[in-house]
This record gives structure tokens, sequence and C-alpha cells, in this order.
């Protein structure tokens, strides 16, 4: 069989797996108690393993399979969560990150895993982990079962069956014990149900236990019965039965979430449909509803992106030639191509909605992996850092999302390393031990904002001065004219990615000029504000990359300008009169608030045939977040929907303008970024 057409299949369901791992990682740290979590780490690996097995990736499937044996353990109660065992297990799961990736580069994914594979084993073997304690009896192990479980067990009590577990030990010359097990297994589902198995029967299958396993099963027959049964099986050496009082039983954790099929549950064992068949007789009603609603799942395909890039290309050019189509339509003034072309466009509508929502991805996709890296990184440093993620649901661009993770990480990096203090440091300054991180993203306008906030030490504004100056960045005397910003700007300088930084400036600066270039390259910026001994506030402004957007276009003499619908709050029409001025600046009273007056002729110079002054203003009022400005343009034209144009290489700083588009009489419009004309 050729796998190599199965390889992207195989890339990004392992980094979806891996990633899966991560997070719930991070939560087993808070919740160490809850068996549900690992269950849910223990599905993935066992996921990941097949697959890396499958393709051929021996040093992947064998890593994952020794980490797979520490979570199994830790899910049927011989080992207990801490943290030196989250960190080995933190480790393996670095480990296959860099196999995976050094597969997506064209490597072999082989790696020297043999130091993370040694510590794995010596949990397994309890060397370094104490195992959990046995029941008080001594002899019996206390099992924990999850509520679909429990619930079985409680119904099949109150039908009048027996809930056992049945714990089997095998002689100790046991050959074929996994064959051993099959005909337990067969026996006891000749007189019960199997509930559950430990461990799985994916493990009994490899021989992957010592000599004794427990299987919890429901029946009506006696004790003694259901041990001469399974004692008939040969190189059986000993059964013992535990009736289970199930008002006594502990419920695991449990997500609210519909039962899926489940890889690790017993072949041998039948579903929860089947069990409760068997303990619930009674004949539904033909119109009960649940076996429909069970079977209904999401179905997805994997898409190229290049795919969808055609496909916005193709579509780009059918909004063209829509909007020609409506001003034809328009100026003919026949009844039947009207009502053609306004069915085409609600059509085309709905289809460029899709097309768009094809290619927008949320954002939570870069942020999960960020709680472990905060963790892993606080830890090395000696510092207690709390991560809060908000607007993880905003979406952005697929292209986008791709290029926007390294900036992020070298942001949060320097934000731990440079910016929160040590805890001593932190409670002589009257601060709380734990220092926060706010990671937060919005949608404002045609653009996406992503802001790193932390209640560190913040930047000292001469200590970047003084080594902007040494380093030739800033003339010394231009330094006392330079903004808070503008100092703090300096950051980003390539000047400033040396070591000899992290030692002299407490604030930042190390590799923050590539966070810088990344940003830019990707047609946004980054913006910087800080409090000495409050904090840093890192902000940076994205583009959507959406190439179709909804616009008003205005006029301005005889120019053409298109503002984006996503960033107006309002138009209206003002008189002369209403304009005030503050601090040499015109504003106007909307509604109780102070909105600075900006004037698109002065902005992208216009020259204005009539210099007679107007008495009457038309005017957008645009947002930015929480801050407001109100445009001031000739007239307005009407909402459209325009195809964005990059407007290239050489005019890509043209200050704001955000792109261009073609209308539908072929005229040129320029779409204005209204985020850059909010101060």
């Amino acid at each position: 069989m050729e796998l190599s057409q199965y390889l992207d299949i195989f890339l990004e369901e392992s980094k979806e797996h891996l990633e899966t791992i991560n997070n719930q990682l991070v939560e087993l740290e808070r919740n160490p108690q809850s068996i549900e979590i690992v269950n849910e780490i223990f599905r993935s690996a066992h996921t990941l393993k097949g697959m890396s097995a499958t393709m051929g990736y021996e040093d992947l499937a064998s890593l994952t399979h020794q980490m797979e044996n520490v979570l199994d353990m830790i899910r049927n109660h011989k080992l207990s969560v801490s943290s030196n065992l989250l960190d080995v297990i933190f480790r393996s799961v670095e480990y296959l990150e860099e196999m995976v990736f050094s597969i997506a580069d064209g490597g072999d994914g082989k790696k020297d895993v043999s130091d993370v594979v040694a510590l794995l084993v010596k949990i397994e073997k309890g060397e370094m982990i104490e195992t959990v304690s046995n029941s008080a009896s001594g002899s019996e192990e206390e099992h924990e079962y999850d509520s679909y479980e429990l619930t079985i067990l409680q119904q099949s009590e109150e039908q009048g069956y027996l809930p056992l577990e049945v714990k089997v030990t095998l002689r100790k010359d046991c050959l074929l014990k996994a064959a051993r097990v099959f005909m337990v297994f067969e026996v006891v589902e000749q007189i019960g149900e199997v509930i559950k198995s430990t461990p799985p029967v994916e493990q009994l299958e490899e021989e992957n236990f010592d000599d004794s396993f427990v299987v919890t099963m429901v029946t009506k027959e006696n004790q003694e019965d259901v041990i001469e049964r399974i004692m008939k099986v040969s190189e059986v050496e000993k059964v013992e039965i535990n009736i289970i009082h199930t008002k006594n039983l502990s419920v695991m954790e449990k997500k609210d979430t519909p039962i899926e099929p489940d890889a690790d549950k017993d072949e041998f064992a039948p579903s929860i449909t089947e069990v409760a068949a068997a303990v619930e007789p009674a004949a539904k009603t033909p119109d009960t509803p649940t076996a429909t609603k069970a079977g209904q799942t999401n179905k997805t395909i994997r898409v190229s992106i290049d795919r969808l890039d055609g496909l916005m290309n193709l579509f780009e050019e059918l909004v063209i030639d829509r909007g020609r189509l409506e001003q034809i339509s328009k100026e003919l003034n026949e009844a039947e191509l009207i009502e053609t072309v306004e069915r085409m466009s609600r059509i085309s509508n709905d289809l460029q909605n899709i097309i768009l929502n094809m290619r927008m991805v949320p954002i939570e996709t870069v942020f999960n992996r960020f709680p472990r890296m905060v963790r892993q990184l606080a830890r090395d440093l000696g510092k207690k850092v709390e991560i809060e993620i908000i607007g993880a649901e905003t979406e952005l661009d697929r292209t986008v999302m791709d290029e926007i993770g390294d900036p992020l990480v070298h942001l949060l990096r320097n934000a731990i390393d440079h910016g929160i203090e040590m805890p001593d440091k932190r409670r002589s300054a009257g601060k709380d031990e734990e220092g926060k991180i706010t990671l937060k993203a919005f949608h404002s306008g045609n653009h996406v904002f992503i802001e790193i906030v932390d209640n560190g030490g913040g930047i000292s504004r001469q200590k970047v001065l003084n080594k902007a100056i040494s380093r030739g960045i800033v003339a010394k005397q231009a330094a006392d004219s330079l903004t808070d910003q503008e100092v703090f700007q300096l950051i980003l300088s390539s000047g400033f990615s040396t070591a000899e930084v992290i030692s002299d400036i407490s604030g930042r600066g190390v590799g923050l000029d590539v966070v810088k270039n990344t940003i830019e390259s990707l047609g946004g910026n980054i913006t910087i504000d800080s409090t000495e001994g409050k904090g840093t506030t890192f902000s940076i402004q994205l583009p959507l990359t959406l190439s179709i957007i909804s616009v008003l276009l205005t006029e301005v003499e005889k120019e053409k300008y298109a503002i984006p619908l996503s960033s107006i709050i309002e138009t209206a029409i003002i008189k002369k009169e209403e304009i005030l001025t503050a601090h040499g600046q015109e504003v106007i009273d909307f509604r109780g608030k102070i909105v600075p007056i900006v004037h698109l002729e002065k902005v992208f110079h216009v020259k204005k045939e009539d210099c007679m002054q107007a008495d009457l203003y038309s005017i957008v009022l645009v947002k930015k977040g929480e801050k407001m400005a109100a445009l001031v343009v000739d007239s307005f034209i009407g909402q459209q929907e325009v195809v964005l144009k990059a407007l290239g290489q050489y005019l890509s700083t043209t200050y704001a303008i955000s792109g261009a588009t073609i209308l539908g009489d072929g005229q040129v419009a320029l779409i204005v970024d209204c985020n850059a004309l909010i101060k």
C-alpha cells in the first residue's frame, strides 16, 4: 500500500491530537483527580500510536506506547498525578512534536528518545512515583466508574442482576495470556454482561499486564457458579469475586458530552445500548428518537488552502462583474433584467459568505498552545505566572493564522522573562506573588487586534533611551523630544536583540525586531504602551485579509473613497455651528461624547474646486475599539460589496489606505483604513 498519499492527513491529525494532549495535560495539572481528563489524553495518545505504526514511524509509535502505559496506570489508580510525573509526560509530548514536525519537513521522524523512555519505564515500575495504596481491606482495589457505567450497574441491580468485580489470576507459567483472557471473556458473556475490564482489553490483548485482571459484570448467576465456570478455563489459577455496592461507588468526573465510540472500550463488551437492552427488556415505543439522534454526526473533509485561494480569486472576478451588471441594469431600467440581477446578487452573497467562512479559523488554534509554554517557562525561571485568554473564538484568515504563532511566542516569552518580576520582588512592591498575563483578541473593522497585557515591572524609559543612545539608534540631542510611545518602539529595533540587553534593561528587548518584521509583512503593525512598575501592553493590529468586504462608498470632490461598514457606527449630516474646537482640534458632541473630526480632503490632500465653506457637513462616525472619529466627506453614494485589492509593494506604506477596489463602471475607489485615522 502506498502510504505517501496519506501523509498530509497523518500530519494534520497528529498535530490535532498533540494539541489535545497538551491542552488536557494543563487541565490535568489543575484537576489531578479527574480520570476523565486522563481518559481524554489516553484516547489521543492511543490514536496517535496507531496512526504512527500504520505509517511506519516506529520511534513515534514506541514513545507514544510507553507514554500510554503510564497514562493507563493513572486511570487505573495505580499512579497518582504529580508535578514530576507531568514534567516527564510534557517532555515526551515535546519529543513527539519534534518528530511530527521533522516528518512535515521531509525528515524520517527518527529521534533518540532513550532518556525520556527510561524515565517513563521507571515511573511504570514505581521507581519514581509512589503507587496509590490499595483499599482498606488490603487485598481489593477500589475501582471508580464514570456516570454511564454507574447508571448501568445501578439499573442492573434494580432489575435483579448482581453487579460483580471478578478478579482473575493466571498461572505464572501461562504462555498465551491473551488467549486465556479471550476464553475468560467468552465464559463471562455466557453467564452475564461485561461492563468494564481493568486493564482495558487493548492492553490485555497485547499481554501488557502482570498475571491478573478484573472484569466488572452483571449476572443473575450466584458467585459460586461464576467462579466454577471461569475456573474451568485452563491456566486460571484463582478467581476472586467482590460484590459491588453501587450506592458506595464514586463517580469519575465526566464532561457533559455525547458518548462517542472509544478505541479503548472492550471489544468483548457490549455497547451501552446492548447492555441497557439486557437489563431493561421492556420494549420502547416506536417514536423514541434516541437512536436517530445518537447516529447523527458532523461530516468533514480536508481541503487544501491553495484550492480555497483559487476559489476566492474566481469569486473576486465574479463580484466585479456583478457590480457591473447591477449598474447596467439600473441604466437600462428593464424590469426582467433588474429582477434577474437581484436574484443573482442574493445567491452570490450567500456563496460569498460560505467561501469566506471556509477560510476563517478561530484564533484558539494558536492560543491553545500557550498555557503549557507559560507553565514550563515560569517553572524554569522560578516565577509564578497565570495566563488568562479572552476572545479565543475570534476568527482570523487561515493564511494570517499560520504566520502569527511565532511572534506571539516571542512576546509571551519576553513578558514572562523580562516583564513579570520574581515572587520576592513582587511581594516587596506590594503585588501578588503570582503575575498575570492576559492574551486578548477582538475584531475592529476589517482588522483583528491581539493584546498581550502583563502586570509586571513595565519598561524603564530612561534605560531604553540610554541603551538606544549607546547603540547609535537615536541621537542624544533628539532623545528628550521623543514621546513615551516612540521610546517604547525603540525596543523593536534590531540593535536591541543582544544578550547584554537582558541584564541591562528591565523591560523587553530580545528578538522583538523579528516580531515587528513578521507582523509588518502580514500588513499589520504593533504598538507598545507601558507604565513603569505597573506593566506593559503590546497591541498587534492584523488585517482579516477578507478579499470581499461591504463598504459605504463616499465622494470627496471627484474622488471616491470606500469606508468599511464594519468600522461605521452611523452616518449623519451636521450644521457648521455644531462643530466645536478643543485643544486646537475640531470636535462634535455625539450623544454626550466628544468625538474628533477628520477632514478626508485634508488627510488625502484633495484639491477642491469650490473653496466656499459649506453650511452642512456629511460625516461618517467610525470606531476603533472604544475610540471614535467623525470623517467628513462631500456626499454618500451608497452601500456596496467590493473586492479588496492590495496597492502593491511600492504603495504599501500609504497612510490610512488599506487597499483599492474596481467599481462597476471601471473607476478605482480607495479603501480607507479607519484605524489609522483614530488616535
